[in-house]
């Protein structure tokens, strides 16, 4: 299965910190409890020109068996809003996914209240990396606990234990909700508004765990955060013999072309509009033209070949070529094979270039090396110098959790939408956020839509989901423009969930 990279953050001329932080000594008895160890600190940060004061806490909560005997220790960042009473105050865990990924992409990119440099574009600027305020942080709408699963960041498998107990969906689901419901009632929180914000694999972990928390510990949720989100591995996933990914993925074929500039005058001239008729394409005569297969005519073929090319910037040779089904990791190198450029997976909108043009698929994701070092090496500055956090193991930025156990679904995709569907049946009050960015080649924009759309919802709880779109990629926040849109919709999420008076 593929694995889903995940997430990443930034942005570019703000203003570098200024406010000093203050570092704790002791930490009160009251929040260090029974089974946390952390290491607590005061600071602020300016959101919307308005200062807001925090504590942060930065450690590890003990997991437990049923016996009692440590399991493992699970790292995390708590960020609580200083002056505000905590039964009442919103509080929201959050994570990133992999499966194998920390939190650091969310935690440093647009969610934390510092972020990663990066140009407006997203880009990286040159080392050595720097960190800034963020200004589009959460912490101004909610609290916020960013957690690293066992075996990535800090967390780790107890002594004597296996990792391998953690390494899987049900595993994992169940490691996390447990944390979720300790963290709850070691730091007084089951009386705030709750939320889960999970991007990548980390909305299929959230969606898992909306119906994992009702059905175990009857934790409802008022929302969760699905930021670039994959819900259903049978139509992301493409094997021969499962076409549905190749329909689905045709509209980010077109979004790609567009931004590249691949595409005829006429769809060239509204992103929007040319989306909308590559949807329809998609889900009618080029459905229908996979669905049929070999009983399809040449006649037919070269017809839906034509306007395969027209809609994804490709050659109609090209397509005929790959029997109608051009699998992604051939697009990035094709699209602009003639320019000696690939294009990225994560985000569509970088390109790089490989050790030569003739290749089939690409060599590395020039999307991806644009962000792993700027967030690997600010997330270790920013735990030592502003959370006062040190530890000599290392951080994993990605952990070793291969392979990810499935057994739950053994000969079929995982399919998480079911799960949340219930959830929100359960809780008719629970709102999703789904964001989406066009040149998110990991998820998909079309196939997040195809998802929820086939959770057949009943007709009063289809407005409790709201899709949000970004001209970015899989971490869209990366894009100044789209984090400045992010910022305004989860603002608006929260005021409309959280029923605090």
């Amino acid at each position: 299965m593929r694995k889903l990279l995940i997430c990443l953050f930034a942005l570019s001329n703000c203003f570098i910190l200024s406010a000093q932080k203050d570092v704790i000594k002791e930490i009160p008895k009251e929040l260090s409890p029974a089974g946390v160890s952390t290491v607590a600190a005061k600071n602020s940060v300016t959101i919307g020109g308005k200062k807001i004061d925090y504590t942060s806490y930065t450690g590890y909560l003990d997991l437990k068996n049923d016996t009692g005997k440590l399991i493992a220790k699970v790292f995390f960042t708590y960020y609580h809003k200083d002056g505000e009473d905590a039964a009442k105050r919103p509080i929201c865990f959050t994570f990133n996914g992999g499966p194998g990924s920390s939190s650091v992409w969310l935690h440093m990119g647009g969610v934390g209240p510092r972020r990663v440099l990066l140009n407006d574009d997203g880009s990286t600027t040159a080392p050595p990396y720097k960190y800034i305020n963020n200004e589009y942080s959460w912490l101004d709408k909610t609290d916020l606990v960013f957690i690293d699963p066992v075996s990535t960041g800090f967390s780790r498998a107890a002594s004597g234990e296996s990792p391998k107990q953690f390494h899987g969906y049900v595993e994992d689901i169940s490691s996390v909700g447990s944390f979720i419901r300790h963290f709850l009632s070691r730091y007084e929180r089951w009386g705030s508004p709750k939320y889960l914000a999970g991007e990548s694999y980390g909305t299929t972990r959230a969606a898992g765990l909306s119906k994992f928390l009702e059905d175990n510990y009857r934790i409802y949720l008022n929302g969760i955060l699905l930021i670039s989100a994959v819900l259903n591995f049978g139509t992301n996933d493409y094997y021969i013999g499962n076409d549905l990914p190749r329909a689905l993925y045709i509209p980010s074929y077109t979004a790609a072309a567009w931004y590249h500039k691949k595409l005829a005058p006429e769809l060239q001239a509204d992103l929007k509009k040319s989306l909308k008729e590559s949807e329809a394409f998609a889900l009618g005569e080029y459905a229908s033209a996979l669905l049929k297969g070999g009983w399809m005519s040449d006649a037919e073929k070269d017809k839906i070949a034509e306007k395969m090319s027209y809609y994804t910037g490709l050659s109609k040779e090209y397509c005929l070529q790959a029997n109608l089904r051009v699998e992604e990791n051939r697009f990035y190198k094709e699209l602009r094979r003639k320019d000696g450029l690939t294009i990225g997976r994560l985000d569509a909108r970088f390109t790089g270039r490989d050790f030569d043009d003739a290749g089939e698929t690409v060599s590395y994701d020039p999307s991806f090396v644009n962000i792993d070092a700027p967030f690997t090496a600010t997330i270790n500055d920013y735990f030592e110098k502003d959370l006062n956090f040190k530890e000599e193991k290392g951080y994993n930025i990605f952990g070793q959790v291969y392979p990810w156990n499935y057994n739950n679904v053994q000969n079929q995709f995982l399919n998480v939408a079911e799960s949340l569907r219930e959830a929100m049946t359960k809780n008719p009050h629970l709102k999703v956020y789904v964001g989406c960015g066009y040149y998110d080649f990991a998820t998909p924009y079309f196939i997040a839509q195809y998802d929820v759309e086939h959770m057949f919802l009943r007709k009063e709880l289809r407005p409790n989901i709201n899709f949000h779109y970004y001209e970015g990629g899989h971490m869209y926040y990366i894009h100044k423009p789209s984090l400045i849109q992010f910022k305004k919709d989860v603002d608006d999420f929260f005021d409309s969930s959280s029923n605090v008076k």
